[in-house]
C-alpha cells in the first residue's frame, strides 16, 4: 500500500514545507500555506509510460557529437498565433496560456482546434460539457476541421487511455485547474495537484512529440495561478490580456523556448469569434476631424512588430491642492520622471498641476521610445496647442534632456511612412547610415527637447 502523508504548501510560489509556517522564506508571502495530503506513488505504472520498459541510462556527449536536427515547425493556420510562437508549433512542446476570466482563451483555442487541417486535434475541457462546446463551435465557425475531437474530463488516468486510442497529434487543455490525478490525494487546483498534472502531461509531450497547450487560471494579482515552478516547466508562456470595455485583445509572449519573447498578436473580439488584426496601427489610432491638443503618435515596437500608437495627455490646474499623476497603459514611475525633466531642463512648472496620460487602444507600452510622444502631448495639452496628426516621434529622452538614439530605427519610420506621415522626429544619433531618399517623409534629428519644442510649438 502507498505511504500517505500530510504537507504544507504555500498557494503562491509552491513552497513546500513539513509544518505550518506564517511566513513563506521563498516568496515572503504572510498566511499562504495550506495542508495537503499527499500519497507518493508506489511501484506501479505511472499514469503516462511508453511502451519500452528497459530504458537505457544516459550518457554524457560531446556537443560537437551531437547530431543536429532541424525542427519542422507546425502552423496553426492563425497568422497571428504562429508569430508569438515563433513561426508555429514545436513537436513536443508544451504550451501555457494564462488570462482573466472571460478574456477570449476558450475561444482561442476552440478556434485552433477547428481551424488546424490535417491534423487530429483533441480538445479536452474540465469546465464545460460537450452541447457547451457545441454551441460555440456553431457560432464562431461554418467550416469546422473534420478531425477535431472533443472530451470532457477530469481525470487524467482517464484522460491518458482516451489520448492512447484516439492518438492525436495536437492536445488542448481545458483548463490544467481542473485536472486530478489518482497519485495525489488532494482536491483539483491545489499546488500539488497542478504540479503532478502538468509533470504526466510534460512527460506525455516530451515522450511522444505531441505538442500540448494548457489552459491557466490567473490570481487576482494578474499572476498564473498555481505554483511558480508550473511556468518554469512548460516551453513556452502566453498571456492573452486586454480591456473588456475595447473589443481589442493582445496575445503576449513572456518565455518562449523557440522563438522571441517579446512577440505581441492582436485580435478583435466579435460575436463570431477573435478576428485576426494584420494591421495594428489602423486599429490603434483614432480617426479625428480636426486637430486636438494633448495627442501625439510614437513609434514603437512591441518584438518584430513596428506599430504606431496614439499617446494622449491631459494637463490642468490641481483642484485638490496635491496634484494628481495618472497614467493608463505607461509606467507612472517614468512619467515622473519625464515630467521632472520637463520642470528642470525646460522651465515648465508642472508641479501645480494635474497630469493625466493615456495610451489609446487600451494596450501597455514599455518600450521607451515613446518618451519624446509623451513630452509632446503633456506640452500640447499644457500650452493647448495641438500637434499635425502627420507628426510622429521616435525618441528616448535622458535626464539631463538629451534626445537618444533608439532600436531598430528605419523599421520604425517605414511604419510611419506606410500610413502616410508626413514627418518623424528622431534622435540625430539615429541618422547615421539612413537613407533618406527611399522615404517619402521628412526626417527630423534634433538632440535636446528644447529643439523640438522650438519646432512644434515655435
Amino acid at each position: 500500500m502507498a505511504k500517505t502523508k500530510s504537507a504544507y504548501f504555500c498557494q503562491s510560489c509552491g513552497y513546500e514545507s513539513a509544518k505550518w509556517l506564517g511566513k513563506c522564506p521563498s516568496c515572503n508571502s504572510w498566511n499562504t500555506f495550506v495542508e495537503e495530503v499527499i500519497e507518493k506513488p508506489g511501484s506501479g505504472a505511472a499514469a503516462w509510460q511508453t511502451s519500452s520498459s528497459g530504458k537505457r541510462a544516459s550518457k554524457p556527449n560531446r556537443v560537437t557529437e551531437i547530431a543536429s536536427t532541424a525542427e519542422k515547425k507546425i502552423s496553426t493556420s492563425d497568422l497571428e498565433l504562429d508569430r508569438v510562437l515563433g513561426g508555429g508549433l514545436v513537436a513536443g512542446s508544451v504550451i501555457l496560456i494564462g488570462g482573466e476570466p472571460g478574456i477570449g482563451k476558450s475561444t482561442l483555442m476552440l478556434q485552433l482546434a477547428l481551424n488546424i487541417r490535417d491534423r487530429k486535434v483533441l480538445y479536452i475541457s474540465g469546465e464545460e460539457s460537450e452541447q457547451q462546446i457545441k454551441m460555440r463551435a456553431e457560432r464562431i465557425t461554418t467550416d469546422p476541421a473534420a478531425d477535431c475531437y472533443i472530451l470532457t474530463e477530469t481525470s487524467t488516468q482517464n484522460i491518458f487511455k482516451q489520448i492512447e486510442l484516439l492518438e492525436p497529434e495536437v492536445l488542448i487543455i481545458d483548463s490544467i485547474q481542473t485536472l486530478h490525478s489518482a497519485h495525489i490525494e488532494s482536491t483539483p487546483g491545489s499546488v500539488s495537484q497542478v504540479r503532478e498534472c502538468t509533470a504526466e502531461l510534460l512527460r506525455f509531450a516530451k515522450e511522444t512529440g505531441v505538442p500540448v497547450f494548457l489552459i491557466g487560471h490567473i490570481t487576482k494579482d494578474g499572476t498564473i495561478a498555481g505554483p511558480k515552478i508550473l511556468e518554469h516547466m512548460v516551453d513556452t508562456v502566453l498571456q492573452f490580456e486586454g480591456d473588456r470595455h475595447h473589443v481589442y485583445r493582445i496575445l503576449r509572449s513572456i518565455k518562449n523556448r523557440f522563438g522571441a519573447a517579446a512577440e505581441l498578436g492582436i485580435y478583435a473580439m466579435h460575436s463570431a469569434g477573435l478576428r485576426q488584426v494584420s494591421n495594428p496601427s489602423e486599429i490603434l489610432l483614432s480617426q479625428r476631424d480636426e486637430e486636438l491638443s494633448g495627442i501625439a503618435i510614437s513609434a514603437t515596437l512591441e518584438g518584430a512588430r513596428p506599430m504606431l500608437i496614439e499617446t494622449q495627455a491631459l494637463v490642468s490646474a490641481a483642484a485638490y491642492g496635491t496634484p494628481q499623476r495618472s497614467a493608463t497603459g505607461f509606467d507612472t514611475r517614468r512619467m515622473n520622471m519625464l515630467l521632472a525633466v520637463l520642470e528642470k531642463r525646460c522651465g515648465f512648472r508642472l508641479s501645480t498641476r494635474d497630469v493625466f496620460l493615456n495610451i489609446a487602444g487600451g494596450i501597455k507600452v514599455e518600450d521607451p521610445a515613446i518618451d519624446l510622444a509623451i513630452l509632446a502631448a503633456i506640452i500640447s495639452s499644457h500650452e493647448d496647442i495641438p500637434v499635425s496628426s502627420k507628426i510622429c516621434f521616435a525618441a528616448e529622452v535622458g535626464l539631463s534632456g538629451e534626445i537618444r538614439a533608439v532600436n531598430r530605427i528605419e523599421q520604425r519610420i517605414a511604419e510611419a511612412d506606410k500610413l502616410g506621415f508626413e514627418r518623424i522626429f528622431v534622435s540625430n544619433y539615429n541618422l547615421k547610415g539612413i537613407s533618406r531618399e527611399k522615404y517619402s517623409l521628412e526626417i527630423t534629428g534634433v538632440n535636446k527637447i528644447e529643439d523640438v519644442f522650438n519646432l512644434l510649438f515655435g
